[in-house]
């Protein structure tokens, strides 16, 4: 599929891009413009409390990914604290307010607005997300019933390409890292036909930086190496005044060792979507996607050293819609309506060995697999009432979806045998219903005062439901009987400016995840995936901003107190695994319209747990990465960045005191290009 449909989507290009209204002369086309955005935030989008992360600090990242600028969202993690050069692709999970650690997302993440989770595993490919190529970046933490609001659990993130205003016609840069690494990237951006084709590149590479403690390291342990890249192409172009297609196409690969000499994996991807977006009376935003995903892993023993497990082929498919329109129902409402849809399939092919015999023979093939399918409709409506000037916004919504799990099967083949036992899954399907309210109170220019309560539920991913996997010794069963997680939350916050430029924020909450999916240790170096009664996270998170003259500061803490509750288990009462209590993140920089610049970022994670039973722990660990610019005249900067400047030990994986480690300091030194 992904062979004939992404190249037939990309034959359109150039119909697209040349694209004018109808019954225009060329010279009028002109005169339109093109957003290449969606459509407006509604007014209540503030009642959620947002955070947002501008370009320019996007543009700021140390280490050049997108993850790490996650990362000043305090409460945002992976199940590793590792970054996409460093991690298993499958761990790379987006959650946020500490409601377990998970390698799929707990978090809804949208480019554009479409869902960019794999549709097999759940992970995000982060390395495809390349910081240049956004304009904005908003995170809003807590359920969400909007568009694709299935699995929108713990948050939102939503991820915004960037405009023509802020893509130069000509963009190139090169760096040089530690370790023999190198980052190359560039773009094109064109106008075309009244719209705009922008074409963009990047591939990196690295010797890699020994993951493994030097007290534990032997013969077959090598550094995480990695190698990647990706392409993408987007096209906007107008339909008439108010209306425009926008079309993303998106490929990339990425290579990584770990730990072993022979642990590779490999992720691939060719997504593209449609969009259509109409500001006019009735304002319209529909938009159709394609994903077709791989990945392969091979799982190295860390005994004998040899093959255990290749998890060779893991093909999956998403395809997806939606549709919302906004009719006119007069100026003090914003009322949307919409259905969406999402179908996910795939496959897992993988071969057992035997490590322990020097000729390391086969001995399972393993096929596993299935489908998923969620429908929703959505009608939510923000309401200004006039008698209060416009301070008061009241917000509102339901959902109701209906999903189903088909076409489950696991098999197991002997290969010297050839004998074969497996089970084929029963069908499941229903209904779920989500909801949410809230309210925002401008009480003057300095005050705002919010409250929200919310529903939500997600699915269990493929990845979840139907495939084991080892990170040796530990293995980790798949089930089949998972049942959808389910989130109910309410908060509260405040929103202060004090002087213009500078705002403070503070939101209490409180989060209660049923049939939480988590990673449950039944024997000795095995777990399994199950349904706990009920996760509950509890905190305050606070936000800071200030632009004074040429300088910039943002800071955000969260402070969130998570308990797992399951009666008659070892764990009842604990801290989720991968849950860090405190976290941290403050961004200093000064960027004056022209001459040098400088940013810095202290993040600081306190210590979590590695697993339910709370046996292994990661110690806490503060970093602090730079970025300085000098330009040299005609578009062109040298570039300074660092990661990790104090040389942190960052552990990432404890499994009784086998330990994995992240990123080290890291030195970059470079040029951009941009004119």
């Amino acid at each position: 599929m992904k062979t004939v449909i992404l190249p037939a989507i990309l034959l359109s290009i150039p119909t697209l891009a040349l694209a004018q209204a109808p019954g225009e002369a060329p010279g009028e086309a002109s005169q339109i413009i093109v957003t290449g955005a969606g459509l407006d935030l509604p007014p209540g989008t503030s009642a959620y409390g947002s955070v947002v992360i501008d370009r320019q600090r996007l543009m700021d990242s140390a280490s050049g990914r997108i993850e790490s600028v996650l990362g000043d969202v305090a409460g945002f993690q992976q199940f590793r604290r590792s970054d996409s050069r460093s991690s298993n692709p499958s761990n790379q999970g987006a959650t946020l307010r500490a409601l377990g650690g998970n390698a799929s997302s707990r978090t809804l993440v949208l480019l554009d607005g479409v869902p960019i989770a794999d549709p097999f595993f759940g992970y995000i490919p982060f390395s495809a997300l390349v910081p240049e190529r956004l304009s904005v970046v908003r995170v809003t933490r807590g359920g969400g019933i909007g568009a694709f609001g299935a699995g929108a659990v713990a948050g939102t993130i939503e991820l915004a390409s960037a405009t023509r205003a802020q893509l130069p016609n000509f963009s190139a840069s090169a760096f040089y890292g530690s370790r023999d690494s190198t980052e190359v990237s560039a773009g094109l951006t064109q106008d075309l036909g009244g719209g705009y084709v922008s074409l963009s590149g990047r591939w990196d590479r690295g010797d890699g930086f020994q993951t493994t403690p030097r007290d534990q390291r032997v013969g077959a342990t090598v550094p995480a190496a990695y190698d990647g890249w990706s392409t993408n192409l987007r096209a906007v172009a107008p339909i008439s005044a108010t209306s425009e297609l926008q079309f993303r196409a998106t490929l990339f690969e990425d290579n990584r060792t770990l730990r072993f000499a022979g642990a590779d994996s490999m992720s691939q991807g060719q997504d593209a979507s449609i969009r259509y977006t109409d500001r006019g009376p009735w304002q319209v935003d529909a938009l159709a996607y394609i994903q077709a995903r791989n990945f392969s892993n091979i799982v190295i023993s860390s005994s004998t050293f040899r093959k255990s497990l290749d998890q060779r082929n893991t093909p999956s498919t998403g395809i997806g819609g939606k549709l919302e329109i906004r009719p006119p129902v007069g100026p003090d409402h914003v009322l949307r309506l919409g259905v969406d849809t999402r179908f996910a399939t795939g496959d897992m092919y993988e071969d057992a060995f035997n490590a322990n015999i020097a000729a390391n023979p086969r001995t399972f093939l393993r096929h596993a697999g299935g489908d998923q399918w969620t429908s929703g409709a959505f009608v939510e409506d923000d309401w200004t009432p006039e008698g209060f000037g416009g301070r008061l916004v009241l917000t509102g919504g339901v959902r109701g979806d209906r999903w189903a799990i088909r076409n489950g099967f696991y098999r197991e083949v002997n290969a010297t045998t050839s004998a074969a036992t497996g089970s084929a899954f029963a069908d499941r399907s229903d209904w779920e219903l989500s909801g949410r309210i809230g309210a925002l109170y401008r009480a003057s220019d300095a005050l705002a005062l919010r409250a929200a309560a919310y529903s939500g539920f997600r699915l269990p991913t493929l990845n979840e439901l139907y495939r084991p996997f080892v990170v040796f010794p530990i293995r980790t069963e798949a089930n089949a009987a998972l049942r959808p997680e389910k989130l109910k939350g309410v908060e509260a916050g405040i929103d202060l400016t004090p002087v213009a430029g500078v705002t403070l924020s503070a939101t209490a909450f409180y989060n209660r995840l049923d049939d939480a999916i988590a990673n449950v240790t039944i024997a000795t170096n095995v777990r399994q995936r199950q349904n706990v009664d009920r996760i509950v996270a509890k905190g305050v998170e606070l936000t800071a901003a200030a632009a004074l003259g040429d300088f910039r500061l943002s800071a955000s803490y969260a402070y969130i107190n998570s308990t797992v509750h399951a009666p008659g288990t070892a764990f009842d009462g604990l801290t989720p695994a991968q849950s860090p209590r405190h976290a941290a993140s403050a961004t200093v920089a000064y960027s004056p319209a022209s001459g040098p610049s400088l940013s810095t970022t202290l993040r600081y994670v306190a210590r979590q747990y590695e697993d339910d039973l709370q046996s292994d722990v990661l110690p806490d660990a503060l970093t602090l990465d730079a970025v300085a610019r000098l330009p040299v005249g005609h578009g062109v900067s040298l570039v300074a960045r660092g990661e990790n400047l104090f040389d942190e030990t960052v552990v990432t994986r404890n499994a009784g005191g086998s330990m994995d480690l992240g990123t080290p300091r890291t030195l970059w030194i470079g040029v951009s290009f941009g004119g």
